[in-house]
């Protein structure tokens, strides 16, 4: 697993203005479930803050963590302007470099949450399993987590799709997108122009490589790992995944 999100992390936001960060926000309350938040909340992957400080200004003090630096001082900038809406609520949102695979929180978390298939960045078992080891570690007994993943059936659906154009003023990309089905993963190639000061554009190329997982071995990997009540649930909600399903959630909790 290799750092992204770095060339382009500035304009992180404007790109994916359009993601339900808003559903991402009212599952984890959902999960939650409880009149009082959190005592420590992790987000693990937690790019520019985008679920982290929206939780924060509703009162949860939440750590995020990713492992990319140039996000993470995006986040922190976002966290500074955000700070007075967090201190009335009662809330709190801190930002660490970190890896996901071998995090270790100063304190129990209570809650931790993965969204924006972060986890299926992850490309080999050990590492989802080093992962899950890691949460279950850093959660305190009763503490929850709750992540998501894209069905098995979307990635090879969004090569067929491939590729994808944008041509604003500013900003320009041309993405494309290769499927490996004896590895059951997607390679992203991007190209982004960017407009900077004079008129001048700035070229940032990234690769990003995505893994499929079965429901199936996940749900037995957090049973390995210690958790219990352990579900899959389908599209921000609490059904069933079937063949239908675009994003899977995942649900466990540490005895």
């Amino acid at each position: 697993m290799s750092a992204s999100y770095t060339g382009f992390a500035d304009v992180y936001d404007r790109l994916m203005e359009d993601m339900p960060y808003g559903d991402w926000v009212e599952f984890a309350l959902q999960v939650w479930d409880s009149g009082d938040a959190p005592g420590l909340a992790v987000d693990l992957g937690c790019g520019t803050g985008n679920v982290s400080i929206p939780l924060a200004q509703l009162g949860w003090n939440v750590t995020g963590i990713d492992l990319s630096p140039a996000m993470i001082n995006v986040a922190r900038r976002k966290a500074a302007v955000a700070a007075g809406a967090m201190k009335a609520a009662g809330g709190s949102a801190a930002f660490e470099e970190g890896d996901m695979r071998s995090w270790a929180p100063e304190r129990p978390a209570d809650f931790v949450f993965s969204f924006c298939d972060c986890l299926n960045y992850l490309r080999y078992d050990r590492d989802v399993r080093d992962t899950f080891r890691a949460v279950y570690e850093g959660l305190a007994p009763g503490g929850r987590f709750v992540f998501d993943l894209h069905h098995p059936s979307m990635l090879p659906r969004f090569a067929e799709e491939q590729p994808f154009l944008l041509r604003e003023e500013e900003i320009a990309y041309l993405w494309t997108s290769e499927w490996d089905g004896e590895r059951s993963e997607i390679s992203h190639e991007l190209t982004f122009f960017i407009q900077e000061h004079g008129g001048f554009y700035r070229r940032v190329e990234e690769k990003h490589i995505q893994r499929a997982y079965e429901p199936g071995e996940i749900i037995e990997w957090l049973r390995a790992s210690g958790f219990d009540r352990v579900r899959a649930c389908a599209d921000f909600s609490f059904d069933e995944v079937d063949e239908s399903t675009e994003r899977m959630f995942f649900i466990a909790y540490k005895p």
